[in-house]
């Protein structure tokens, strides 16, 4: 079959994997080996026109953007931190949490703008510097890549903005929040091109998600 017959669905490793290939699965969008375990890249589906490329969680939005994905699902959060210029179609509801900012216990200071001119570790600059900035604060922002926490317990900032969902290891390591910055759950997007041209499977997608989702 033709390439362009396909549909290829760009799905995050990590967290949101299992979530969105259980919910694929249930309007008949799979693949063999589609599972948290495979170590292949790209899953294709010959007879129902499919191809599933797993990629990084930071990734999934330049693949859509860029075309080399039709359609992608990510959170919210990854989303508007890429900057990526992406269609979102739906919100499907699961991979809830939200971006915060947080500071030692001992450490916190009676006021937000108290923090004005310090620095910050996180994954997420964009969206720190946009919160910060509506703030009138200026800070410095350190990217980190992983274990976020571990900013103000070695002294490498004064606070971090991260994504949170229960809590837990803020607690594990006296981190306590002191302002929510943006909530977020996985969204659908799609590639603006790909969701003129093949609108016709990609607008029946949604619409079938969007049944299984009101239940």
């Amino acid at each position: 079959m033709e390439e362009k017959n396909f549909i290829t669905v760009a799905l995050p490793k990590g967290k949101l994997f299992k979530p969105s290939a259980e919910l694929l699965n249930q309007i008949g969008w799979t693949a063999e080996g589609l599972h948290e375990k495979s170590r292949k890249l790209i899953i294709t589906n010959e007879s129902a026109r499919l191809k599933f490329i797993i990629t990084k969680t930071a990734d999934v939005p330049t693949y859509v953007e860029y075309g080399a994905a039709d359609i992608g699902i990510i959170g919210k959060d990854v989303i508007v931190e890429s900057g990526k210029d992406v269609y979102e179609l739906l919100d499907l509801g699961f991979g809830k949490c939200h971006l915060m900012m947080a500071v030692p216990k001992d450490k916190k200071r009676p006021r937000l703008e108290d923090y004005a001119h310090t620095r910050v570790a996180t994954k997420f600059p964009r969206l720190a510097e946009n919160f910060f900035a509506a703030q009138g604060m200026q800070m410095e922002y350190i990217k980190l890549n992983g274990s976020i926490e571990l900013g103000p317990i070695v002294g490498l900032s004064e606070s971090i903005v991260d994504i949170v969902e229960t809590g837990t290891t803020l607690r594990e390591n006296n981190l306590e929040e002191i302002v929510t910055i943006m909530d977020s759950t996985a969204r659908l997007i799609a590639n603006r091109v790909s969701y003129k041209l093949k609108f016709a499977r990609i607008n029946s997608l949604v619409d079938d998600l969007a049944k299984i989702l009101s239940r």
